[in-house]
This record gives structure tokens, sequence and C-alpha cells, in this order.
């Protein structure tokens, strides 16, 4: 495909408010234009509209609307579309039906059962895509004893297509026709989904998808979250690509027509689809910033910042585009190629918020309507309010399309206005002995968190992943990030800053820029081995020769077509494969002829996980050609630069002052010229702000490129500054969060690596909770008893390079599998830790009486593993790998009992741990070098006493209305465990001061088993319960229980003796305490109330699963079926990776219909999972709520007790009870049936409330309200001083 000579060719970027039209000319100029992408009264199509334009202005000839554009004169068009993502965001796609393999019909309902938000008690998630479903009575299963893939396959049940198609048919009688198919392992043998799409089609359906042509993967989950989204959407892509080409005359029938992919590469339009199409219009960015950037700054890598409206998107180009396989947009993962771009809710359009002494920027948005406050239409302060507040943002330079009638210019005085309110409030809330705040100084603090909110993400793109972020270039493009590239950059560490000057239309321009991409994918399941390199050799080239031959019939010639092969890797018994590429590392007598592999991926693999595995096997997943056909194009054109001087200066506020603004326009500014800040540029399309100690250069292409000199360095103090304290409960979080990253990177267990069964934490010198990251609720409040333990139990033995490991009840643990490992921080100078990370992750195995180490009938501590108090599991820098394999192994010396059952997971986890650890560490020495010692444990105090203020204010809250309601300020509640041992709480609140006192009186003693719960389950739960009836996004630490008296029974279940068994306690009782809170407040009926712990294995094996159910209803919402609550967020295994490891047969696992509680907002039902075990193995059931049945609420129905059923041969059924463990033989099934969660239903005068009065019950137990005008507010922010200095006290 040649560059087009003497015609017009056009990039077009149609986006959700404007297309940008990028335009090159027959004599080789260029031209740009925007368009607003919906204006009905003058155009029906904007990018059709965009291409007349130019035509008609740049040849003289008229180009009437009204008539079909001739296209004689068109080279070709490129396009990138949000078509897709604005039906999938609005739920706007074709009516769909799925067709399933019978016994999964609510799969992709249930996903991984994991809810998105851990703290929200009403689990919000997307719908599923398709209407109806189709249950398919065949079945696939896996052989084991190894088609196409190397996977033998065995057909249990033949497809009856006669009963298909009558089911087909009464979905076409009630109007469906987009049909999405997804059988289970077709992505290996598709024989089944080829017939019934074959039927489908001659039946009249005008959409089938087939998940075995769509995306032919292993994982059946992601895989049907792709077809739906492909049959859902791509009828939309095909509507909207007949009413474009309509446009033109004989429908673009000789113009090369390419559409953009979610990979980065173009397709012909008639290929387009919807799968593909997500991230059609943000990929032209990525490629044009990727082909710009990265040349102009000699190679060096480029982090792409596209600050929008709503959120900012950001990536990373170093040579090669990063590409990801499965990601999330708008509630459904995709398996598709997509480059990797991180979106943060925080754009232009973010809300400003102050909430208990804290500046909170978004996620919420303000929307094109009614839009920022400036917009003169009624809206809320945000972003763009904060920029102009500041003057950075100049009226004059807007066009006056704002207003009700869209005539008038930005108003400053409405945004003005509001922030006057706003400082007014948060100048009430700082204490008479605090200084007050300017408005100018509140704009600026808010501008501060935003960037720092920004920089989150691109810190998770770079040093998550082991690369220097200083070492980068910033490439920001889209209309708003201009404004703040340069205090990102310096908050960063990058010297760079490079615009281009088509930034505020890149995404057009990269379209012009990318090449023509087609690939071609199938699964494999070979080992990389010689054995295999002749069969791996003959299919890469037979898909090698498929690339080719499409590209040729598009109109590339061999030269300008390059391929490049990936194999899909992974170790043998992980579930972490990577996607390789053999450039780089030629062929050799030991590998395959496309490259030597294996090399590519063990240092592949060592860079992303810091470790390999020498003598495990690897096995190749997939194969995948990616074809490209090189376009040739490339930028040359020069635009002439004017030489005009600056505009007027302006004033715009910075730290230190209003200070003088030269102003300038982009395009009458010559090439090579320099800018010194502070400074204004400002473009068509957006504005750029050079800060102070920043230079600006116009290169000889008219990019800017700006030099980032690092900002006069002003002292923070110890005093506490509410602008700082939002800042660093950002940088605390975001080390929390990097931990976990390098934790999920580095592990190698399923339960780790992919279930993400851990947490990661920052911890201060007294060993109290700082921020964590949100993991898993019930390790939260327990691993600051832990790490307090520590404290309390080495001292000062505690030395540089030491590294502890815990998982003892009495020393703050949960569980023995859970192992906690824990780093203190030390400072040069300071004898004693300055901080503590730690890192708590659930062990496969670590011994005991069953595999799993999850045993149902436990009655001691010794009979659920290995134990650790204190133990060293670093000295001096060494890893004591002798001295904890001799105590994972200790464990066999009792009678009944093994020890570990696989000690390489448990050594490659717990390396993993002291990695994640050393991450922390590292970024926590940072932050000290940055601010000072003293500077970031004082804010460590202000962020403990700031989520204690947000508790009090919560308790003082609940107070009011209780004592307006009832008279009284005690609560109480009672449940019981299903042997009937009673959980008792009563709450006193004390309203004055907003504390509580939560006293378990009452409660039953220790029990004989396993259901005893150490003190820190109950304060995790605690914590989990407090945090989610504040109702806000507070700093999760030890603030938290400061004003909460905790009166806990020694010898009861709760606070059972030191070597009580405990396994069950942190799965099951842990529950039971949340339902206990939650009904003492009334904030929510009894969700399921276990964790439906699963486990099963033998001398070879091993696996473990927790089981979702119902959620509870609410004041204003339904229950969630299906779906993991409270205590635990884990993922469960795809059903073909289980089938693929593990020797079962998941028959079942869909929604368990009338199980939730009845009540005018219903509880959420549970699920049915059955499986069939092929080989001998013991099984371990531990479960709740068998018996006792989950409570409704204020009338609410009670929902269903769970069943665990076992089916034997020749139909014999035996209910298993709550709690077993038993050897099968084969052909055995288990049948795990959690119950629902309880309805919620007023009594009284109540039950038939408005909808008014509804919504205000909803927020009434949404227990906070935000920020109350009353006398207490001066006190507030001396209270969070006072208590930090209160502390400190104690701590000296």
């Amino acid at each position: 495909m040649a560059e087009t000579k003497g015609k017009f060719d056009f990039a077009i970027d149609r986006g959700g408010t404007f297309t940008d039209v990028f335009a090159r000319l027959p004599d080789g100029r260029e031209r740009v234009l925007k368009l607003l992408s919906r204006d009905p009264q003058n155009y029906k199509d904007a990018p059709t509209e965009g291409i007349r334009r130019v035509l008609e202005e740049e040849t003289g000839k008229a180009y009437p609307r009204d008539q079909p554009v001739d296209t004689s004169l068109i080279g070709w068009i490129r396009m990138g579309t949000t078509v897709a993502t604005n039906a999938l965001l609005e739920r706007e796609g074709e009516r769909t039906a799925l067709l399933v393999t019978k016994g999964f019909k609510d799969l992709l309902h249930i996903g991984t059962q994991a809810r998105p938000k851990l703290f929200d008690l009403e689990v919000a998630m997307p719908d599923v895509l398709y209407e109806e479903v189709i249950e398919v009575d065949e079945r696939v299963v896996l052989r084991q004893d190894g088609c196409s893939t190397g996977d033998s396959l065995e057909l249990w049940k033949e497809l009856d297509l006669e009963q298909v198609e009558k089911d087909l048919r009464g979905v076409l009688s009630r109007g469906i026709t987009s049909l999405a198919v997804l059988l289970l392992h077709s992505y290996t043998w598709s024989e089944h989904e080829k017939a019934v799409g074959s039927l489908a089609r001659r039946l009249g359906f005008s959409q089938v998808s087939l998940s075995s042509e769509v995306m032919p993967m292993v994982r059946a989950v992601p895989r049907g979250y792709t077809v739906c989204a492909d049959a859902y959407l791509t009828p939309k892509i095909h509507q909207y690509l007949k009413g474009f080409t309509s446009g033109f005359k004989d429908g673009l029938k000789d113009v090369d027509v390419l559409f953009m992919q979610s990979d980065g590469g173009l397709t012909p339009m008639e290929q387009f689809c919807g799968s593909r199409a997500i991230l059609s219009g943000p990929a032209g960015g990525v490629v044009g910033y990727a082909i710009t950037s990265y040349s102009q700054m000699e190679k060096k890598p480029v982090i792409g910042f596209d600050m929008g409206g709503t959120s900012t998107d950001v990536s990373r180009y170093a040579g090669q585009y990063e590409h990801v396989f499965e990601a999330t947009t708008a509630g459904v993962t995709l398996q598709a190629p997509q480059l990797d771009i991180n979106t943060v809710a925080a754009g232009g359009g973010s809300r400003l918020f102050f909430r208990s002494g804290m500046f909170v920027v978004g996620p919420e948005s303000a929307g094109a309507h009614p839009g920022p406050a400036c917009y003169r239409k009624g809206g809320p302060l945000t972003v763009t309010d904060a920029n102009l507040a500041l003057g950075r943002l100049i009226p004059s330079f807007f066009p006056k399309i704002f207003g009700p009638k869209e005539n008038e210019p930005l108003s400053l005085e409405e945004t003005t206005k509001h922030f006057h309110q706003l400082t007014e409030e948060i100048n009430v809330f700082l204490s008479s002995n605090q200084s007050q705040m300017s408005m100018e100084e509140v704009a600026m603090g808010f501008i501060r968190v935003a960037n720092e909110a920004m920089c989150r993400p691109i810190r998770a793109l770079t040093q998550a992943k082991g690369h220097d972020t200083s070492q980068h270039v910033l490439a920001c493009f889209g209309g708003a990030g201009g404004q703040h590239a340069c205090a990102i950059a310096r908050s960063l560490g990058m010297k760079t800053v490079f615009i281009h000057k088509y930034s505020g239309v890149l995404s057009a321009y990269g379209l012009a820029l990318a090449d023509v991409v087609e690939e071609v994918q199938e699964p494999c399941s070979l080992q990389y081995e010689p054995a295999s390199f002749s069969e791996l050799d003959q299919r890469v080239e037979q898909l090698s020769k498929r690339c080719r031959d499409t590209l040729c019939a598009r109109g590339f010639t061999s030269g300008q077509i390059t391929t490049e092969v990936f194999l899909h890797m992974r170790y043998e018994g992980t579930d972490c494969a990577l996607m390789v590429t053999a450039a780089g590392y030629p062929s050799n007598a030991r590998s395959c002829r496309a490259g030597d592999f294996r090399s590519a991926f063990t240092k592949r693999y060592l860079k992303e996980f810091g470790f390999t595995i020498p003598d495990r096997p690897i096995v190749v997943d997939d194969i995948r050609v990616r074809g490209c056909g090189k376009s040739g194009i490339t930028s040359v054109y020069k635009a002439e630069m004017g030489h005009r001087q600056a505009k007027p200066i302006t004033k715009c506020y910075f730290e230190g002052g209003y200070l003088d603004t030269s102003v300038y326009l982009w395009e009458e500014l010559p090439c090579g010229h320099s800018i010194q800040g502070p400074a204004i540029i400002i473009d068509k399309n957006s504005t750029i702000l050079v800060e102070p100690c920043c230079e600006a250069r116009l290169t000889e292409g008219g990019d800017v490129c700006m030099t980032v000199g690092s900002d006069p360095h002003c002292a923070l103090g110890t005093e506490l500054n509410t602008v700082q304290l939002s800042i660093f409960s950002h940088r605390f979080m975001s080390i929390a969060e990097q931990m976990g990253r390098v934790l999920q990177r580095t592990s190698i267990s399923t339960n780790i690596k992919e279930r993400l069964d851990f947490s990661c934490a920052v911890f201060g010198p007294d060993g109290g909770l700082v921020s964590n990251a949100p993991h898993i609720p019930v390790h939260l409040g327990a691993m600051q008893e832990t790490v307090q333990y520590q404290v309390r139990s080495l001292g000062n033995k505690l030395k540089e390079g030491d590294v502890i490991l815990s998982n003892h009840p009495c020393a703050g643990g949960s569980h023995l599998p859970d192992l906690t490992v824990i780093t203190p921080v030390f400072r040069k100078g300071v004898s004693s830790p300055v901080f503590f990370v730690a890192s708590r992750g659930h062990h496969a195995d670590i011994g005991g009486i069953t595999p799993g180490s999850m045993p149902p009938h436990s009655t001691s501590l010794q009979q659920e593993g290995a134990v650790f108090t204190s133990f060293k599991l670093v000295t001096g820098g060494v890893f004591q790998e002798e001295a904890v394999t001799e105590a994972l192994m200790a464990p066999a010396q009792y009678p009944g009992c093994s020890g570990t059952r696989n000690l390489h997971d448990n050594l490659s986890d717990l390396r993993a741990q002291v990695a994640a650890n050393q991450r922390g560490s590292q970024l926590v020495g940072e932050l000290i070098d940055s601010y000072g010692l003293a500077v970031v444990q004082a804010y460590m105090g202000y962020i403990q006493s700031n989520a204690e203020l947000a508790v009090r204010d919560m308790l003082r809250d609940f107070a009011r209305r209780r004592r307006q309601e009832t008279g009284s300020l005690e609560v109480e509640s009672e449940d019981f465990m299903d042997d009937g041992t009673p959980i008792r709480l009563r709450v006193q609140i004390n309203e004055e001061e907003g504390s509580a006192v939560f006293d378990f009186t009452g409660t039953g003693t220790e029990v004989w088993g396993n259901c005893n719960a150490p003190r820190a389950i109950t304060l995790s739960a605690l914590i989990y319960c407090l945090r989610c009836m504040v109702g806000q996004d507070i700093p999760l630490n030890q603030g938290c229980l400061a004003p909460i008296n905790v009166i806990i029974p020694p010898g009861s279940i709760l606070q059972p003796s030191q070597n009580a068994a405990v396994v069950g306690g942190n799965v099951l009782t842990s529950q039971r305490v949340v339902d206990v809170i939650f009904k003492a407040f009334e904030v929510c009926a009894a969700s399921q109330g276990c964790m439906n712990n699963i486990s099963f294995g033998s001398e070879k094996i091993g696996y473990y699963e927790t089981v979702a159910g119902g959620a509870g209803a609410g004041p204003g919402w339904n229950g969630r079926s299906g779906v993991h609550t409270h205590m635990t967020n884990t993922r469960i295994t795809d059903p073909e990776i289980l089938e693929k490891r593990y020797p079962v047969v998941l028959e079942q696992f869909s929604l368990r219909p009338g199980s939730g509680g009845a009540g005018k907002y219903r509880g959420g039902d549970g699920v049915i999972r059955k499986l069939l075990f092929r080989n001998k193995v013991v099984l371990s059931v531990l479960t709740e709520r068998r018996s006792t049945r989950p409570y409704g609420l204020r009338g609410g129905d009670d929902g269903v007790a769970g069943l665990n059923l076992l089916h034997r041969a020749k139909g014999r059924v035996l209910n298993l009870g709550a709690k077993t463990s038993v050897s099968l033989e084969p052909g055995v099934r288990l049948c795990c049936a959690p119950g629902g969660g309880l309805g919620w239903r007023w009594g009284g005068s109540r039950s038939h409330e408005s909808e008014p009065e509804r919504q205000n019950d909803r927020r009434s137990y949404s227990v906070h309200k935000g920020l109350e005008r009353n006398d207490n507010m001066r006190k507030q922010c001396r209270q969070i001083s006072d208590a930090f200095k209160a502390r400190t006290a104690q701590l000296s």
C-alpha cells in the first residue's frame, strides 16, 4: 500500500464530544479541524462533515451537505471511534442472547465472584450484556493425559441441534437477532460452536459471534464477556458504518477505509468488530505520541499522559507497544489484545470536595452537562474551575459557547463565588490557632491533590514494573493535560515534557501514522522443548503465511510486510503466562526457528517477577502472529511559524503567590524560540502552563519541549496542612498498592497470583496501621495486631536487614495459612525502626492433618499446620531457607499430621512477600528523603487522626438519629453459629465525644472445634464495619479504632486460649461478627454469612477455593446475587483452568433461585456449585449457615440456609453438614449451595414510603452526610493535632 499522490488523505478520531480531523492535502500541506461529534441541526455525521469542509475549502468547489460526497479526490480514510465504547458505557448495544453450556447460565453474572468496591454495602455491578440465556446440553472435557492444542479431549455429551433450533426460534420470535455462543473448552475444540453458528445464521440471526472465533484463549469467563461484547456491539458498529458510507458516492467503494483497533493497529472497515473496538479512540493517541515523542526524544522511554474531562489515561512506550490480553472497561472484562492504558478518575471535570479535613478530587465528575461551575449551567466546582480561579485559563481565549443558550463566555464570577463558599467552609473547619486559607490557596490545594491522583497510575506503570519513573519523558496530549504537565513531571522526577503541535488532535494524527495490522492466534498446550519444536515451527509458519496473504490481498507488497511471532508461555503448574516475543533473541540449535523463546521468556520473567524456576518445564499456551503492513506515511511538513511577541501579561497564581505571566499564541511562535516560565502558551485546542523554573522551547517541527526545573524548596513543617494531608494520604496508599503489585507479580501460587488472597500495608513505629491497599478485609485489623506484637516482643532486638515471619493467633494471626512477613524500616542515625511494612498471604498448604491446611474438624492449633510466632525469616539480609524449611516440615511430628505438601511454592511466595516489603521499605525511604523523617511521621499521625475524626463524625450522626427515634444511645444484637454458640454485642455511644464501647460480653465460650476467632479477627471485622458505615473514601488505619473501646471476654469464642484451633474463625466467625455489628446498627440485612471453604487434594495436588453467595439488601437497594461479601473478596478459578489443572469436572456454577430473602428490597441469591471428582482425593468442607439462617431487617424475610450434598454412585445422596473431611473415589460429586442474602422491608407506616423517602433512607444509612456546619467544627482540626501529639507523647 503506497502513499497516495495527488489526493486528500483523512485521519479522523470521532470522540464522544468532539471529532478531530487530520488531513494531508495533495500538495503535502496538513490541516487539522475540530467539530462537535453531534450537531444534528447542521449535519448528520461529523466525520463526513469534516471531510466535506476540507474538500470544499481547499478545492473551492461546492460539496452540498444534502448530496453524497464525491470520492474521486479521496485517497484513504482512517478512523478511530468511540461508538462501541459509548454503547458499552450507556448499555445501548443490540439486543443479545447468550447460548452457553448447560449448568453455566449465570457464569457471566457471577464472573470472578469478587465485588469491585470493597466497602460499598450496595454491591453495584454493571448488568450483563445479554437479555436471554439458552443452555445447551453438550459437554466436552479434557482427558488430562496430555486436538490441535496438545490437549486430549473426551466428548461426554453430543450436541442436540433439534433442541437448539427450537430454542433459537423462540429467541428470534421475541425480536432478538444477535447471538453470542460460549461453550466450555471451545477454545481448543470448536465443532459444537461452529454447528450452532451455522444453524443460527441459517435461521436468520443478523449477528452470530462464536467465542472460538472471537478469541480462542483458555478461560471461559473473560472469553464469554468478550464474545458477548462482540455480539452486543458489532451490530451498532455496522449500523454506524452504514450511515457513514451512505454519505459518500458509491458507499466509499473505491476508497481504502481503515479503522483503528484496541491493539493500536488498523483493520479494514468490513472487519471492524465490537470486541476489538473498545479502545479505538485512545489507541490512536498512543500510536501518535509513541511515533512522534519516542523518536524525537532519542529513544528515551515515554509516558503518555492524556487528560480529558472525566478521566486521565496513561500509558508507556519504550520502542514496543505494551499490550495486555485482559482488561476491564465499563465492568466488562475483555480477552483481546489491547494497548496497556491505565485510567484514573481525575480529569478537568472531576468534582472537588472537602470531607472531614481532607481535600478530595473525584471520582465523581460534572460531565458535559451541567459541566463545571464556570460553564454557567449550575454545575459544581471542578478541576477546570480551580485552574480558572488561579488564572491558568483565560476566558477571552475561549469561544462563547457556554450558558443555557450556549452563547456566553466562561464565567470567572461563578467559579469565584463557589470557591468563596467552599473556602468559608474550610476556614470554619480549621481551628482558631491555625492560619486561615485564601481562595487561591484552596484552589491550589485541589490542583495539587489532583496532580497526585494522576501520578499514582504513572507510578504503577513504571515503578511497580521495575522502571525508573524519572528516566522517562512525559508526552502530554488532550485538551486539559498541558495545564498540569510541569507539576506532574516535577513530582515524578521527570526532566522533560513533550507536547506535539497536534496534541489537541493527536489521536487523529496517530491514525495517519499507524500500521495496518492482521493478527491470528490459536491455542497450543505444548511444552517448549526440542520434541515440540518441529510442530511449533510448522504452526508458526502456517499462521505467518495467513497474515502475509491477508496483507498482500490488501495491496501491500512483500517489502512492506513484517511479521512478529509471540508465544504465550508460563512455567508448568503456574497461572501467570507472558506473551513473549523473541525479538533480540535469534534462533540457535536449542530453540525453534522463530527464535530463542526460552531465553526471551526467562529474561522477561526475571525482570517482571524477580526470579525464575530453572527446574520447571515451560508450557506454550498460545501461538500468536502479528503482521504489519507498513504504510510508509511520515510527517515531514513543517508549518511556517510567525515571529510575534507575547500578548499582554496576565496574573497567574503559583505556590509563592501571584506572578506576572506572559501569554503566547502557539501558532505565532517561531521555531527554536525559548520561553522562560511562568508563561501560558495557547493553542486552538489546548492551554499549556509553563511553570516557574521551567523552560519551553519550540522544536524545528513546531512542537513544544519543556525542561522541568526543580521547584525552589519550600520546607514543609510538622504543623498540620490540610492540603498536604490529602497528598500524604495518596502517597501512603500508593506505597501499599505498589507493594501489592510486586507481591502479585513475584508470587508463584494460584492463591496469591490469581485469587489475590493477600494484603499489604504500611505501619508506624508503634505498629499502628497507617495505610493499606484495598485487598482482603479480614486481614486489615489483624495485621496491625501482628506488627504491634512484634514491637512489644522483639523491641530493640530488631536490626536492619531483619525480616519477621508470623502467623500465630496469639501474635495477631488470623489463621495459620495466612503467613505475615514484616520488615522494619530503619533510618540512618535512628536506632529503632521508623516504620514497618508488612504483607500477608494465604499459602495453599503449610501442613497439618488435611491437604490445603483448612481441616474442618481440627481441635488444636498444631493440627492446622506450621506455626510461627516471631521467626526471623531474613537475618542480616540473608534468607533463612534451611530454618524456614525445617519449620514448615515440623507439623509432621504430630500424630496424623504432615509437613507442608508444597514447599517450593511456600518458599517462592515467602520470597515474593520479602520482595514486596523491600519495595515498600524503599518507597518509604524515598518519601522520607523528600520531606524529612519528622514531617513524614507527623503526617502519618495526622492521617490516623483524620480517620479517627471520620469515625467520630459517623458515631455522632448515628447517635443523634438514634436519640431522636428511640431516646436511647444503646444498641444491641445477637446471632448464632451453626453449633448454637451465641455472639452477643452491646454498643454504648457517647454522642458528645463521638466514641463507643463495643461489648461482646455474653458471647459463647471457646468451642471444641476450629471456629474460635483470635482477638485480631474481631478487630478486623470491627474496622471493616466502621469503614463501611462512614460511607466515604477515608484512609483505613488504626485511627478508625481510636474512638472505640472493645470488650471481649477471655476464654470466649472471640478470644480463645493460646493453642485453640482457629482455622474456621478467620473464614467463618469473622462473617458472623460482621453480621452482628450491622444488625445492631441496622445498616443492612445479613449476607450469606460464610466464605464456603472447599479444599481437596492428594499426595500430588492440592486445591483451595472459597465460594460466593448472596449479599444482603439495604435501604434502597437489592442484594447482589453470586458475590463475595464482607470479610473476603477473593476470586474463583475459571472453570476451564480448574478442569485443565485439577482432576475435576465442574458440572454447574449458577445462581440458586429463591435463596435470597424477600422484602421490599430482596436479598441476593446464593449459588450452586457442583464438582465431579475424577481421581481419588481427600475433600474438606468448612462452612457455616447450614443450620442457622441469615437474618432479614425491618421486616425483611430471612434467607435460605446453605447446603452441602455428596452424590455417590447409584443415586445415593448424603448431607455432609457444615464441616467435614472425607476420602472420595472417582465419580463422586459435591454440590455446594451457599445461601442467599436477606431482605429489607420497612415495617409499620414506612412500608409504603415514596421514592424521595427511599432515597433519604439510602442516604441516612450511608451514615456519613458530609460536612455539617456547627459549633464543633472549629474543634475538629485541633482534635487531629491534639490526638497526634498525645500519640507521640506515648511513643516517647
